[in-house]
């Protein structure tokens, strides 16, 4: 039955899904814990209603990414490239990576280079498309080894360098000299940096004021953290020649008519999340604060919604909060700099409350 199957597919351990939890309190997948107004998801349903589901996705897509291009404010001579969320960027991106000419064997591959602990999604991604994956370990405070990511690119000359600004699952954003290193290295061997700002709706900083200043450099974002996990919608802001070529692996109509006109909703009426993100990181503070009380509790800085914490042993306090009716995510075992930590998604104020006791209990 498996005989046409990859070996290496099969070897593979699948994306971990977010599972189904509806009489939990979900703090597992850095979702925005907000709803839309009852006004409006009135007005949202009237407009998707009156959609022709009948035909493919027509020039309303262009509007789209032109509305997001406006609400990135991206640079002149940049241009949008559209994703069923950023996961499938991501894929894509692997997908258009070239070959390298190699002296002794013709061909070697090129390979996806990125800091861990990160996204997993850069190394599966990576190695879907045949790719090697290369994870440079971050320091024990989860910044970026300058001089290790320096010599790792130096060494497997990357097609693709990510940096995830903030990182997933550390929540923290990179010191910018390190960062500019990396962008210097590797438009000196001819590879992309691809900075995600999945969490920027959250962090005091964004990449996208120096984005015109390196045209190897991509911009990857979602409006799953914005508030449309559901929506799929991911896009990718670049050099109009680069984003041009990209688009040749992009699948026709990968974006539904219901997903555009979602997030054109969503960005017509951007003040209601903007409104929402600040709430979040105003729960963020009071949560870290709340974490910092807690005995043997050691919460992580964070400039994302989510919050990393260790503690002395994050499998009991786990099982410990399931069985309270709290689901976060354990992360403890996906890197060693990860030992015993749980990342916590920040929800409402009542659900952070209710989790914070539920935590302190554990202990």
């Amino acid at each position: 039955m498996f005989a046409c199957l990859r070996p290496d597919i099969q070897a593979m351990q699948a994306y971990q899904v977010v599972h189904s939890s509806p009489d939990q309190i979900k703090l597992d997948a850095m979702e925005n814990p907000y709803r839309l107004p009852l006004d409006l998801q009135e007005a949202l349903g009237q407009r998707l209603g009156a959609l022709a589901l009948n035909r493919y996705p027509d020039g309303r897509i262009n509007d789209l990414r032109h509305a997001l291009a406006t609400y990135a404010q991206m640079p002149e001579g940049f241009d949008v490239m559209l994703g069923n969320g950023s996961d499938e960027l991501i894929s894509l991106l692997a997908l258009a990576c070239a070959v390298q000419p190699h002296a002794a064997n013709g061909f070697k591959k090129r390979c996806v280079l990125s800091p861990v602990p990160g996204f997993v999604m850069y190394a599966i991604s990576a190695q879907l498309q045949g790719l090697d994956f290369v994870g440079v370990p971050l320091t024990n405070d989860f910044e970026l080894d300058q001089a290790a990511m320096l010599a790792a690119i130096a060494h497997h000359q990357p097609a693709i360098t990510y940096l995830a600004y903030p990182n997933n699952p550390t929540a923290n954003l990179w010191d910018d000299a390190a960062i500019e290193a990396v962008v210097t290295a590797m438009a000196a061997q001819g590879g992309w940096v691809v900075i995600d700002e999945a969490y920027v709706p959250f962090a005091s900083k964004s990449y996208i004021d120096r984005l015109a200043l390196h045209r190897h450099v991509l911009l990857l974002r979602t409006l799953s953290k914005f508030g449309l996990a559901g929506a799929r919608l991911g896009y990718l802001l670049g050099d109009q020649a680069l984003i041009a070529q990209l688009n040749k692996v992009r699948p026709p109509y990968n974006v539904s008519v219901l997903n555009c006109e979602a997030t054109l909703f969503a960005l017509e009426h951007r003040a209601v999340f903007e409104a929402q993100a600040i709430e979040i990181t105003s729960q963020r503070a009071m949560v870290l604060a709340s974490l910092s009380r807690l005995p043997q509790v050691h919460p992580f800085p964070s400039q994302a919604n989510m919050i990393l914490v260790r503690m002395p042993d994050a499998n009991r306090t786990f099982d410990s909060l399931v069985r309270c009716g709290v689901l976060v995510k354990n992360v403890s075992k996906m890197h060693p700099l990860l030992a015993n930590c749980l990342r916590l998604t920040v929800g409402t104020a009542s659900e952070n409350t209710l989790m914070l006791a539920a935590l302190e209990a554990s202990l």
